[in-house]
């Protein structure tokens, strides 16, 4: 991984080809404040990330094991219930579900290896919509802190004995009988 922006860059991705799925960004709670916060359209997925271990490897490199949450807002006002006449379309977001979870459990990507889910639960909105909540963990390595060297260009050079000073001496070796 070279930086947290190009992992979620590589999730957000991942979750903008799933069918059905109108939204993608990160997690700041915006469905809890859903009058102050920028519009979008639902279905919508959102990302928050968590550290869960962090292991040195070398000078400024880590291994981390990640907890990625993964929000999925499905605004609704069909009803549920057996025997409802838009039962169906209210449980679409059921299917984006196992969507979420079949785009990203037991995958690698180029940022992040070992994706797996670890937990599902929904979250109380107080409004009208479904939120749910599916954790993954995943390990990557974070080399942002390395330092980076530019490489220099090489020159050649042609170096010539032009007879100097050094070719003038004579060395008085010491001799040894053996």
């Amino acid at each position: 991984m070279q930086a947290w922006k190009e992992l979620y860059l590589e999730l957000a991705e991942q979750a903008a080809a799933i069918d059905g799925i109108k939204w993608v960004d990160l997690w700041h709670n915006q469905i809890g404040f859903m009058e102050d916060e920028h519009r979008f359209p639902a279905p919508a997925v959102f990302f928050a990330f968590r550290t869960l271990q962090v292991d040195d490897m070398a000078e400024r490199m880590q291994n981390l094991r990640l907890q990625i949450e993964v929000y999925l807002f499905y605004e609704t006002f069909s009803d549920t219930y057996i025997g409802s006449i838009n039962q169906q379309s209210a449980l679409d977001f059921l299917d984006l579900l196992n969507s979420i979870h079949t785009n990203f459990h037991g995958t690698t990507g180029e940022n992040f290896s070992e994706m797996r889910r670890v937990g599902f639960s929904a979250v109380d909105t107080g409004n009208a919509g479904n939120l749910y909540q599916v954790i993954f963990e995943c390990t990557l390595i974070d080399e942002t802190a390395k330092k980076v060297y530019n490489a220099a260009e090489t020159v050649e050079m042609d170096i010539e004995n032009t007879g100097g000073v050094a070719d003038e001496l004579e060395y008085d070796l010491p001799q040894f009988d053996i």
